[in-house]
């Protein structure tokens, strides 16, 4: 058995740990901004994590020895939990979050912009804290470890294998041949249309503050919120307009804003995953629509219906999770859909998580493609996609990662009822969780917190919310013995 090189972790783990430390100086400096005390707990949060750091750095110094994938998979699985533990420090430390469960599950919904929170009193909570509260989900948008690649290799550290084990989706497309490149060509995307949301919802009437924090959460599709009432807050219907685009963006794979720079057009009209998800979003949202206006037709009117059911069908379709309405208080059809958009997900390749649109369409097309082969078994039929024949190794592996991902919101199901929830708050944690959607429904809908929820339960969450982020297989795969071997 090949023995997984130690000193290559250690040293990734320690350089990865100044950039956490880096942002939480960045936080300190909006704590001392809006001058709060709190900015102490940033300070010690972030020389703890450089007391750790800067020995792994010099004790690596000059390492030769190279990371496979079986490292890359180990450092994107571990480095979440580093990151959440050091990261939940300021919380935990200043009183803000005075419980160690409730801290360090509110981190990992941040880093893993899941956006599931146990906040009761979000209004009240000092500046610095919600700009690292924000700032943990966009940073989990893109991924810390892509971020990483641009900055790795300048320090002899080769990223492939990070940037195959952490970037979601079934395939990793890659717009140039150098990972560091790749990485540094989204990161500038990403930054560039953050920047442009926060304008808008600034002349929109958000105080800068406000703005610069849901265009960190709405990238990363995350949805966390500076406002306890979310979205609702602000009472504008164009405010609301302008998050649905910019959600509608963070489901959208980043590499076909690169094509749309380069004036390759074709590429995004071509595109079958991106058909699929705004055919899935019309055919939902108009269902949905239909709902309210049928059941809820005193309470709004036709523009509402469809700016609510727009508005929550993309935001969790994208897995953002914001909320302009209590969608629990709709009927029983519109939860399901609203479930149902949980586990699909937006496009591989963007910030949202799920099962992404492109295994639910290649399974739309794999199972119709069977009927047809059932009635002319000599046939040939193979699954297109995008114009290319997908090879059957492919098809294998979304039907597998479909079949893991019903079996642990069933596994998800046993526990959370054998804890006492009702089967409604059960359904909504799994798929919520492993979705990393934010909010469920029962008593965890948008208008709820997770505050009340066993601590058992809390810790199960956050593993589920990091194994959804990285795709189930990079967690699940090193449990297993076939990992640990040559």
């Amino acid at each position: 058995m090949k023995k997984v090189e130690i000193k290559i972790l250690i040293r990734v783990f320690s350089i990865l740990l100044h950039f956490e430390a880096f942002f939480l100086l960045l936080s300190m400096g909006i704590s001392l901004l809006y001058g709060e005390k709190e900015y102490i707990y940033f300070l010690i949060s972030a020389a703890a994590i450089l007391v750790v750091s800067i020995p792994g750095v010099i004790f690596t110094r000059g390492i030769k020895a190279g990371m496979g994938k079986r490292e890359g998979f180990l450092i994107v699985s571990l480095i979440w939990i580093i990151f959440t533990f050091f990261g939940m420090m300021p919380f935990y430390l200043s009183g803000s979050i005075p419980n160690f469960v409730d801290a360090f599950f509110e981190t990992m919904s941040g880093f893993t912009t899941t956006g599931a929170t146990i906040l009761t009193d979000i209004d009240n909570m000092p500046a610095g804290m919600l700009f690292w509260r924000s700032l943990t989900q966009w940073l989990g948008g893109m991924g810390i470890i892509v971020l990483s690649m641009s900055i790795l290799p300048l320090l002899g550290v080769s990223g492939a294998s990070l940037f195959a084990a952490e970037v979601p989706g079934p395939t990793k497309d890659k717009i140039h041949a150098k990972i560091s490149t790749t990485a540094m060509i989204l990161w500038g995307i990403y930054t560039a249309i953050t920047l442009f949301e926060s304008l808008l919802l600034w002349l929109l009437g958000m105080d800068y503050f406000d703005a610069i924090c849901h265009s960190f959460t709405t990238m990363a599709s995350g949805g966390f919120s500076t406002k306890g009432a979310s979205i609702t807050f602000w009472d504008s219907p164009l405010m609301e307009y302008v998050i649905i685009v910019f959600m509608l963006m963070s489901g959208i794979n980043f590499t076909l804003y690169y094509h749309i720079i380069k004036g390759r057009f074709d590429k995004v009209r071509s595109n079958e995953e991106l058909k699929f998800y705004f055919a899935f979003i019309a055919m939902f949202t108009i269902a949905v629509m239909t709902s309210l206006l049928i059941h809820h037709n005193n309470i709004m009117d036709t523009e509402e219906a469809f700016r609510y059911s727009l508005f929550n069908v993309v935001a969790l379709i994208t897995t953002t999770g914001y909320a302009n309405s209590d969608y629990t208080t709709w009927t029983p059809f519109v939860w399901t859909i609203l479930l149902m958009l949980m586990a699909f997900g937006s496009c591989a390749g963007s910030t949202s998580g799920g099962m992404k649109t492109v295994r639910t369409s290649l399974l739309l097309k794999n199972t119709y493609y069977e009927f047809r082969r059932l009635i002319h078994p000599n046939a040939v039929v193979p699954v297109r996609f995008n114009g290319q024949v997908i090879k059957p190794k492919l098809i294998d592996n979304v039907q597998a990662f479909v079949f893991l991902y019903l079996v642990i919101v069933i596994i998800s199901l046993l526990f959370f009822t054998s804890c006492g929830l009702t089967l409604d708050n059960a359904l909504g944690a799994a798929i919520s969780s492993l979705s990393n959607v934010g909010p469920g429904i029962g008593s965890y809908g948008p208008m709820d917190n997770f505050s009340s929820m066993p601590d058992a339960c809390k810790w199960y969450m956050s593993f589920m919310m990091l194994a959804g982020r990285l795709e189930l297989f990079t967690v699940f795969m090193i449990f297993t013995p076939a990992f640990w071997k040559k």
